[in-house]
């Protein structure tokens, strides 16, 4: 390594109370250009096709600190400035009951919700909250603007907590459907604050999230350009390559966006390079719910372009067991994007019924004994269709990335509140100052916003 690398990684690092957090640049993954992060950089190169920056850190080998640190166990491998309190790891565990239902020796389940008898303690019930801890710990120390984050539900649900808990401004914008979905347990603060999107769906949330951020003082969270969301996310694979103790053969997960697929494909890489836990690639084996399968139709084809034709799309996420995961601008054919991770691996993409949806949900509860969200469950439908079409050996390591689960187990023991819309935005009024009109009067900007041009990505 150089000593121009050294001091770039040198520059990305701070200390909190006596624990050193990552050392890391970030770099085009097209170009190879690095970057010292400020905590918000989103994108950097010009003069070629959009490509997803990564995080390069100083340290290759893979050494999970304590648990009380709980999700910044990984803290090495994250590109975090403060190690926040109140998070929990993803638990990952050898299954017996579904295993033995599906005729698979060496399936290891990667839980991420409410069971306190394995050691999940999310309190949102989602695997988000492992991105929402992420981002939160990489924003600036001296963050003053508003953070604004688009969401379909569950992302909305995790931020929300997250930012409640370290006093963080936040203004989600969801689709006027998913605020049912913002449920919480405890207060949350008043610097949280939401925007409906009437009669609109996760994609014209994201347009709605941009303009927004064409105004100083609101700061666009990013998405899957958000290396810590990926990094965060990615401590799923972590989790379990530590209690396996080598790399899975085969990665399940439903996807929307498809980040969490992206960011399990890059710590594949990582732990490749680190030689550690073997050097194996994973296949990613993704799925989506029918009829709304754009990333599916796309990879069919083997096409990098989304092919999925839009006029399909509002009567198409009518028909869907899941919402969360109709996302009709996944980061697919971008530059390090989920096609490349699909190639890379040799990876397939399943479209899952309804009725194997919910059939699999059943059979998880049955066979594991807890419940899981829609999302989670069109993973597990795509695991029982694999295993019982020979798609995957039966002695194969298999991971299942089981996204949000507990929800029954955590209303049995705790009260539940709802969050409602501080403001509706209807589609009619999507342009940059009427926007506005209705924003400001919930969420004032601070003193001395961040002018436009200091925004990053």
């Amino acid at each position: 390594m150089s000593l121009i690398d050294q001091a770039v990684i040198e520059s990305s690092t701070e200390t909190l109370k006596g624990a050193v957090v990552s050392k890391y640049f970030l770099q085009c993954s097209l170009c190879g250009r690095r970057f010292t992060d400020d905590g918000l950089l989103l994108s950097a190169c010009d003069g070629h096709p959009p490509a997803l920056l990564r995080t390069v850190y100083a340290k290759s080998i893979l050494e999970p600190g304590p648990d009380s640190r709980g999700l910044f166990k990984f803290s090495d491998w994250m590109p975090v400035r403060r190690l926040l309190h109140g998070s929990s790891p993803p638990v990952t565990y050898r299954s017996e009951g579904l295993a033995a239902s599906l005729g698979l020796r060496n399936l290891f389940i990667t839980f991420n919700g409410f069971w306190p008898e394995r050691g999940a303690l999310f309190g949102t019930c989602t695997f988000k909250e492992l991105e929402a801890y992420a981002v939160c710990a990489r924003l600036p120390h001296n963050f003053q603007d508003v953070l604004v984050v688009a969401s379909a539900g569950n992302t909305a649900r995790a931020f929300a907590r997250v930012c409640s808990d370290n006093g963080i401004r936040l203004l989600l914008v969801v689709p006027s459907e998913s605020v049912p979905m913002l449920w919480h347990t405890g207060e949350i603060a008043d610097c949280v604050k939401i925007v409906a999107a009437e009669k609109c769906d996760y994609a014209d949330a994201i347009t709605l999230a941009d303009l927004i951020c064409t105004h100083a003082g609101f700061v666009p969270e990013g998405g899957a350009k958000n290396v810590a969301r990926r990094d965060g996310l990615g401590t799923t694979v972590l989790s379990a390559v530590t209690a396996i103790g080598r790399i899975p053969d085969e990665y399940f997960q439903a996807v929307g966006s498809g980040t969490g697929a992206i960011a399990a494909w890059e710590e594949n890489e990582r732990l490749v390079n680190s030689v550690v836990f073997g050097n194996k690639s994973m296949r990613l084996n993704v799925s989506q719910n029918f009829p709304f399968a754009p990333i599916c139709e796309s990879w069919d084809r083997r096409s990098r372009e989304l092919m999925y034709a839009p006029i399909n799309a509002r009567s198409d996420l009518e028909r869907v067991y899941t919402r969360v995961l109709a996302n009709r601008q996944p980061p697919y054919g971008i530059i390090g994007g989920l096609y490349d991770a699909l190639v890379a691996s040799a990876g397939t993409a399943l479209s899952i019924t309804n009725d194997e949806a919910r059939a699999a949900a059943g059979l998880f509860l049955a066979t594991e004994g807890i419940d899981i969200d829609p999302a989670a469950a069109v993973a597990v439908a795509s695991l029982v269709r694999c295993a019982r079409d020979g798609a995957v050996r039966k002695e194969a390591l298999i991971m299942l990335n089981v996204t949000g689960g507990g929800m029954d187990r955590l209303r049995q023991e705790q009260k539940i509140g709802f969050l409602k819309a501080n403001a509706v935005v209807a589609k009619s009024e999507f342009n940059r100052d009427r926007v506005m009109e209705i924003v400001q009067p919930i969420i004032p900007l601070p003193a001395t916003p961040r002018r436009d041009s200091d925004l990053c990505g």
